[in-house]
């Protein structure tokens, strides 16, 4: 496996390239052109310089989180056809710079949830939390601009601001959309775009929905092992893989983590690997990585991953706001850093008892 770090660019992290290159192990970033809008062509020449800029802190760029797919190729609208030719145009363009993995999602409207970007725990730190009760007591538009609100400033990966504009005819938009009618406008997607990912040796790499049930009534498709195993075999090509996120599937606990990351052998091109701690089924926060501060067992999902022979970018996600950093929500340095090392000792500890 290859150790990394999430780097949203100089110009929306509060974490340096230079900071990321004194961790130990970590070699490389997962980076983005973040002043992008989705469904816009990534120039060959943005892309260059970005890695241009990585490299020369001697770091690489290990893969891409995320080009992000526009609305309408989710809802199989007519312009989808344009849009997935630029999408296919910015796959062109990372391949020819020799990057070769891309982390997307195809959830409708947002990324991830949370209910709280700074819940405070007993040991003083601040996670991002979950609770489906205060989501059920709210409309979309409040919750986000609440959580939009609360950023300090920051990005917030998944909320575009062009997206969060339009909230309420986004929802209308999708009130007539099931679940199967998302499989099938992600399969018209992969199949249209797999030609380029063979020619460039270009892993796409889904996310999964989080948290992997139902939010506001939305479709959610991505959120457990047959619904995965069904999604690559609809396109059943190498390169049509996931991101193991371990806190997204995790957020259901009939995910059985060790087995699913064990049925996605050859498959599995990305891995997040974080904890959570759960205060019931549907209230849970984000914890250190260590096992023992949460609810996951990470030795045996670190495991699980080294006996499929995964040698994909790893990284460590969403770390508690520790020591009084201020940094947005759950990408500090602090945290993620320990969450890197842990994750790197479980790994040599693995990989010495196997041999």
């Amino acid at each position: 496996m290859e150790m990394t770090l999430r780097w949203y660019g100089k110009d929306f992290d509060t974490v340096s390239l230079e900071q990321i290159r004194q961790i130990p192990g970590v070699t490389g970033v997962i980076t983005t052109l973040y002043d992008t809008k989705p469904g816009e062509v990534w120039s060959r020449e943005r892309i260059k310089a970005m890695k241009d800029e990585v490299e020369a802190a001697g770091l690489k760029v290990a893969g891409i989180e995320s080009v992000n797919v526009h609305e309408d190729i989710k809802l199989g609208k007519p312009t989808r056809e344009q849009l997935i030719d630029n999408y296919i145009e910015t796959l062109k363009n990372l391949g020819e710079e020799d990057i070769h993995l891309v982390c997307y999602n195809f959830m409708p409207v947002f990324d991830w949830t949370r209910t709280e970007l700074a819940r405070k725990r007993a040991d003083g730190s601040t996670v991002l939390a979950y609770n489906q009760a205060a989501v059920d007591a709210l409309v979309p538009e409040e919750m986000f601009n609440s959580i939009a609100g609360d950023t300090n400033g920051a990005v917030m990966p998944g909320w575009e601001p062009d997206r969060l504009a339009h909230v309420k005819d986004l929802f209308d938009e999708y009130k007539n959309i099931t679940d199967e009618d998302l499989f099938e406008n992600l399969k018209y997607f992969l199949e249209r775009i797999m030609p380029v990912c063979d020619q460039y040796d270009i892993n796409m790499a889904i996310h999964p929905d989080d948290p992997a049930w139902p939010v506001f009534g939305l479709p959610r498709i991505i959120i457990n092992k047959e619904n995965i195993l069904r999604m690559m075999k609809m396109v059943d090509n190498p390169h049509n893989g996931v991101t193991f996120c371990t806190g997204s599937y995790g957020t259901n606990l009939e995910n059985d983590l060790p087995d699913m990351i064990r049925s996605l052998k050859g498959r599995l091109h990305f891995a997040h690997v974080r904890n959570l701690k759960f205060n019931s089924p549907t209230d849970f926060e984000e914890a250190a990585h260590l096992s023992s501060d949460g609810s996951f067992d990470m030795y045996e999902i670190v495991k699980a991953l080294y006996d499929i022979g995964f040698t994909g970018p790893i990284r460590p996600d969403h770390g508690r706001m520790i020591w009084g950093e201020k940094a947005m929500p759950g990408y500090g340095l602090y945290d993620r850093a320990l969450g890197a090392t842990y994750i790197n000792g479980l790994w040599e500890a693995i990989d010495k008892s196997n041999r």
